[in-house]
């Protein structure tokens, strides 16, 4: 059984036991993912327009942290201007512990 959750301006693909890293979100403990776009388990397939109504996933808070440091480098050739900028995008990693229909 898997769903297709929206979360953070993005979409993900979850099953129960996986540890996903999103978008940071506030808060710890327990998270419910109401904008839920798709459930299957295997046979039946339910689809939302764009959400299903009655669907909730449900996931743990593991750890917040942030990702690779990302490189930003500038330069024009001949003219002595050079930019360097790093960027480290903070996520907060779930573990999903239910998919409700």
């Amino acid at each position: 059984m898997y769903a297709i959750i929206e979360t953070g301006g993005k979409q993900y693909r979850v099953s129960e036991g996986d540890v996903i890293k999103i978008e940071n979100i506030e808060g710890s403990g327990t998270v419910t993912f109401d904008k839920v776009l798709m459930v299957t388990d295997g046979e039946k397939i339910s689809l939302g327009k764009p959400y299903l109504p009655s669907a909730k996933v449900t996931a743990d808070v593991v750890e917040t942290g942030k990702g690779d440091k990302v490189l930003v480098f500038k330069m024009r050739p001949r003219k002595n201007y050079r930019k360097i900028r790093g960027h480290r995008q903070p996520y907060t990693a779930v573990k999903i512990k239910g998919i409700e229909v």
